[in-house]
């Protein structure tokens, strides 16, 4: 098994929890490795009574929990990778998803059953509620270009689009990380990321492979922290602005804390500082990637701590290439910027040459630090959430009191970017109330999307050919443009 487990996770897996010690701890329960190993090989044996086509993604609504883990470990191990969705999005979101996958059927948790119905209503497939998964000694096998499971990724059109991960770059990618954050049997990880995300299996996936001991919440809360707190955990990951909350509560403080692994936003100097004062011993590390692939580059422990002794100006960039990683900037302007390509082994979404396309786009100072400017589209961030600015838009415009409208993101200091809309009203003496359009997003998109100021302008800033030109959107009051 040894030359197998280099190149699939699933073997990684397998070969990590074949022991009797705990490897699964959620509220009262504990599973061993081994009957964590067992229960994937019951969830195998399910989803093969569903009639799925082999090799297929299987859409699945389901959150960080003991059974999900199990889903996504026999998912893999019997060629029917799990494709999870987010429980959050609104079932028109859902349902969209669905069926672009081309998928006949969703698999659902118990919990998620009403929502499920409803995807599955407007998406004319069936959902199916997952059982309560029995032990088998079934064995767990893949080959390394087989699937292992599918995360989605907001596209340009603002419909999310499917990440493969394969066998072979997914254990990749766990290698990677698995140094870089130190994640070994002798861990506690501790996740507070949607599963959806690639903050939340993405990461699960790595402790898995490291044979750690795993935990997690449905949604970080700071209740949720002060139970990853309670029992022990040794490694997290989260966006600045959820630690930010943890300080503002008092509540950052962390025993057991060694490793805490951050992106989607840059860190403030001050904020790093307190969170040394809270939590003297933990390492931080902020890695920059996409679902597509990550990590690109790495901003080390060490980078960290020289950043607070006086070297603050490191925060603003995201470190240097991770380790097996070839950068490169393309199209690069006078000033040295352009769209950052990658190349790595653990990299997913690739041209025939290898590269990762990332539309961000950035420089590479002299001193190998990467600096980012924005997305090469038009891309919102927030919060390590993607936005696309034309789904909002699209919801917007069937508001009866709209008659144009623009979206676009504006700097914020504890998300990184946030949502704004400019309104064209449809009657000018009467513009429509922010609290309706509001609600009228909300009723059709997830929060995160939902536009947090709203200005109503005469009309939009067009070029010739009648495209919104959205870098001269700009707030009363700020002279610069949000791109």
């Amino acid at each position: 098994m040894g030359a197998e487990a280099e190149f699939t996770w699933t073997a990684t897996v397998v070969a990590a929890y074949d022991h009797s010690r705990p490897a699964v701890r959620f509220g009262d329960l504990t599973w061993t490795g081994r009957e964590l190993l067992d229960r994937a090989a019951g969830a195998a044996d399910w989803l093969d009574t569903l009639g799925l086509e082999p090799g297929a993604p299987v859409p699945a609504l389901a959150a960080t929990s003991a059974d999900a883990l199990a889903l996504v470990i026999g998912g893999a191990g019997s060629g029917h990778p799990l494709a999870p969705l987010g429980v959050r999005m609104t079932p028109y979101e859902t349902a969209a998803v669905v069926e672009a996958t081309g998928a006949q059927l969703l698999v659902v948790q118990p919990e998620f059953a009403r929502l499920g119905e409803e995807v599955a209503r407007l998406s004319g497939r069936r959902a199916v509620v997952v059982p309560e998964l029995r032990p088998s000694e079934r064995q767990l096998t893949a080959e390394p270009d087989d699937l292992a499971a599918v995360l989605h990724t907001s596209g340009t059109t603002g419909l999310p689009k499917p990440v493969r991960m394969t066998q072979r770059r997914l254990a990749a990618r766990a290698r990677v990380n698995g140094r870089l954050c130190t994640l070994d049997p002798d861990s506690f990880y501790g996740g507070s990321a949607p599963f959806h995300h690639i903050a939340g299996l993405g990461n699960l996936a790595v402790a898995l492979a490291a044979g750690a001991l795993i935990t997690g919440l449905p949604r970080f809360t700071v209740e949720g922290w002060a139970q990853l707190r309670e029992l022990g955990a040794t490694h997290t990951s989260m966006v600045p602005a959820m630690l930010e909350t943890l300080l503002a509560a008092g509540q950052a403080h962390h025993g057991t804390l060694r490793v805490l692994q951050y992106g989607g936003a840059p860190i403030r100097p001050g904020t790093l500082r307190r969170t040394y004062e809270a939590m003297p011993g933990v390492r931080m590390l902020n890695m920059f990637g996409q679902t597509e692939g990550s990590p690109i580059s790495v901003l080390t422990p060490e980078e960290h701590r020289e950043a607070v002794a006086g070297r603050s100006e490191l925060l603003r960039s995201v470190g240097r290439p991770a380790p097996g990683v070839e950068l490169r900037v393309r199209d690069a302007g006078p000033d040295g910027i352009g769209e950052i390509h990658a190349r790595a082994d653990h990299f997913f979404r690739i041209d025939t040459e290898g590269w990762l396309h990332s539309g961000d786009l950035g420089r590479v100072a002299p001193d190998g630090y990467l600096y980012l400017y924005g997305r090469g589209s038009d891309m919102i961030i927030r919060g390590g959430e993607n936005v696309h600015p034309l789904e909002v838009e699209t919801v917007l415009a069937a508001h009866l009191g709209v008659a144009d409208v623009a979206v676009t993101g504006a700097p914020d200091e504890r998300l990184g970017q946030t949502v704004v809309a400019f309104v064209v009203p449809a009657d000018p003496d009467a513009p429509p109330d922010p609290a309706s359009l509001r609600a009228h997003v909300r009723g059709r998109l997830s929060g995160f999307k939902v536009p947090v100021r709203w200005w109503v302008v005469d009309d939009l800033p067009r070029n010739a050919n009648g495209k919104v030109v959205r870098r001269l959107l700009r707030e009363p009051g700020q002279g610069g443009a949000h791109d």
